[in-house]
């Protein structure tokens, strides 16, 4: 019996179509190397020997005539700070995109999440064709995996700031972490009539359909999770997640304050990152229920109120607007990594305001730098958006959700866990006998976790990881406007 059907030949294809085809056709080389960024290269030794008005240095053989133009073989060459030095550009190739630090698992990362949102969507079309009930729905094993490579990959980034020598970044992220801790206990005591995730609902109906599963199975419930676990099981992920979404949100503040800058004569540009600067407040939002909820399915009418939309239609809306969102911020994502490469013309011409000598090598370097860790900034950047929408969908999924604005039906989701009624059989009972037990054994406790885990759990995990997410970009972000605004001398 086919368990999976069509949706494992699409992912199969779709894995295939990723290995196959990431040399020829990338997303994500050519969102960085399609023309449209360009790089500042950074000056030689004769530019910046030539602007400081210095000679070209004799045969090594003349040493005395070395010493004292200030050119010896241990000491490399100084030069004033204020010359008149004018970087070049050069627009982003493939060929410069081999050097870019961590630039292989940008695009590894970057393209799964594309590949990834093409199995999910081929799953939601086909779902509407067939009976959820009757397949396991792959799209959203794909989602959880990438939600999943998205924490990884911000973890992997984080422990770049761990390993910095001066330690400065590390302290940020640990005080952070602390701070998180702290939020996340407060927003867990919060009641549900005004933080609407349903925790303890779901975390109460997984908690009883666990004792009745495991005393079927003949095991005593002697020592139960308890919500007072649960809860502090979440706090200590929602401060591990601060804690990695600390830098991102950080550096987003620092891009979006110099992208207006860039786009000081274009306000359309400017109009548009604002809003996609406003994402993570308006998610926020959405799940306080006297602000959103009650206010956007009652209207006041006299001394009476019309409703709306149904909690249905209201649902599928928050679900749309979060995929939106996210779609606009995709969009300004070049805006954002150009501010970011502009930062080398910035520091020039910061450097020239300020007096005293600087060596050649450390103008190279620092020019170089910048452009070397564009895709860390590109991974910072897209993470926290590939994380929001994924969750979205593995919520819309598992959380039996709807994408129209009208009652979703009546039934079991097509989680991960739906298995056929009937285990396998065979026309050969007595060699096939140990076989069909197992499997029916195998699926029964699969059909019992099924019952365990119910829509109502994971309707109140992924609203809260998508809004969680929403609250760490929130203050970082805010906290780096502030930051690079009136602590930051230019």
């Amino acid at each position: 019996m086919a368990v999976m059907g069509v949706q494992l030949v699409v992912s199969l294809v779709m894995a295939s179509l990723m290995q196959r085809m990431s040399p020829y056709c990338s997303f994500a080389r050519w969102l960085v190397c399609n023309g449209s960024l360009f790089r500042f290269k950074h000056p030689t030794d004769d530019e910046l020997r030539m602007l400081a008005g210095k000679p070209k240095p004799r045969p090594k053989k003349d040493s005395s005539y070395r010493r004292q133009n200030g050119d010896s073989d241990d000491k490399p060459l100084s030069i004033p700070k204020d010359i008149d030095l004018h970087l070049e550009t050069k627009p982003i190739t493939a060929m410069d995109a081999l050097i870019l630090r961590y630039f292989l698992e940008y695009q590894w990362f970057v393209d799964f999440a594309v590949y990834s949102t093409i199995v999910y969507l081929f799953t939601e079309g086909y779902y509407c064709l067939v009976d959820p009930q009757k397949e396991v729905n792959i799209g959203v094993l794909w989602c959880l995996l990438t939600v999943f490579f998205s924490v990884k990959v911000l973890f992997t980034m984080m422990q770049q700031y761990f390993r910095s020598e001066e330690g400065g970044e590390r302290s940020v992220c640990l005080t952070f972490a602390l701070f998180y801790l702290l939020v996340a206990m407060i927003v867990l005591i919060v009641r549900e009539d005004y933080l609407e995730f349903g925790l303890d609902s779901g975390f109460a109906a997984v908690n009883e359909n666990l004792e009745v599963f495991l005393k079927r199975q003949g095991w005593e419930w002697s020592i139960p999770f308890t919500n007072l676990t649960f809860k502090l099981t979440l706090v200590a992920i929602c401060s591990f997640l601060g804690a990695c979404l600390t830098f991102p949100g950080l550096r987003l503040a620092q891009t979006h304050l110099d992208a207006l800058k860039l786009a000081a004569d274009r306000p359309v540009i400017q109009f548009l990152l604002h809003a996609s600067f406003l994402p993570p407040i308006v998610v926020v939002v959405m799940w306080i229920k006297p602000i959103t909820r009650d206010f956007l399915r009652h209207a006041p009418l006299g001394k009476e109120s019309v409703e709306l939309m149904s909690d249905a239609g209201y649902n599928s809306m928050r679900l749309w607007i979060i995929v939106v969102l996210c779609l606009l911020r995709l969009a300004m994502t070049r805006f954002h990594m150009q501010a970011y490469l502009c930062l080398s013309d910035r520091w020039v011409e910061q450097m020239k305001r300020e007096a005293g000598r600087i060596t050649t090598i450390e103008i190279q370097r620092k020019v170089s730098r910048i452009f070397c860790y564009l895709t860390v900034i590109a991974l910072q950047y897209l993470a926290p958006i590939i994380l929001t929408l994924h969750a979205t969908f593995v919520l819309k999924t598992l959380g039996d959700y709807s994408w129209g604005l009208f009652p979703e039906p009546p039934g079991v989701s097509p989680a991960l866990d739906a298995l056929p009624d009937s285990p396998l059989t065979s026309s050969d009972e007595e060699e096939e006998e140990n076989v069909e037990a197992t499997v029916a054994h195998i699926t029964t406790l699969l059909g019992g976790i099924r019952t365990v885990f119910t829509p109502l759990f994971y309707r109140g995990l992924f609203a809260f990881l998508t809004w969680w997410v929403a609250v760490c970009q929130i203050i970082t972000s805010l906290f780096g406007l502030y930051f690079h605004q009136y602590l930051v001398v230019s």
